[in-house]
């Protein structure tokens, strides 16, 4: 069931992000919805589901975006990878894992948004894209970071709802 949840919830923030989100920019920078509740879902600790709402996001991320078609996949998979590795290292301070994925994940996936567009030929000045887009969108993930655990962490409850022993 929480796979399936995934197509309406990732669909839903796809629409968001390319519709609402998109239209009120920090300089050039928006908040990267999918990633923050990727990330968010992969800390949960009864999740088991997490590699499948990457996948999601990541075949959403790539349709509703102008980018190449590695980048989303590539960058939502080492954000979840670490954020698995952070969930079992880190088990007593998962919103602090939280922050630590989500400023890997920003950083991979502009940096490899960057190395991207320059392969195919838009010359996009480093430094430009680094202050006027990179710089904004990590600090409105960060900001957005706590809110969106929180929310995941209630969802994932109520789909995982803890065991009662009689």
């Amino acid at each position: 069931m929480a796979t399936l949840l995934a197509f309406p919830i990732l669909g839903a923030l796809a629409v968001l992000q390319t519709s609402l989100v998109s239209r009120v920019p920090l300089l050039l920078g928006t908040p990267d919805l999918m990633l923050l509740v990727i990330a968010a879902w992969a800390l949960q600790k009864k999740v088991e589901t997490a590699w499948q709402w990457t996948v999601v996001a990541g075949v959403l991320a790539t349709l509703s975006s102008a980018l190449p078609i590695g980048v989303a996949f590539v960058s939502y998979g080492i954000a979840t990878g670490l954020a698995l590795l952070l969930r079992q290292r880190i088990w007593q301070a998962p919103v602090l894992a939280m922050f630590l994925v989500i400023l890997t994940g920003t950083l991979v996936f502009h940096g490899l948004s960057i190395v991207a567009l320059r392969l195919v030929g838009d010359p996009i000045p480093v430094l430009e894209a680094l202050n006027l887009v990179t710089l904004p969108s990590l600090l409105l993930n960060l900001l957005l970071a706590a809110p969106t655990f929180y929310l995941i962490a209630d969802l994932a409850s109520w789909l995982y709802p803890a065991e009662v022993e009689v």
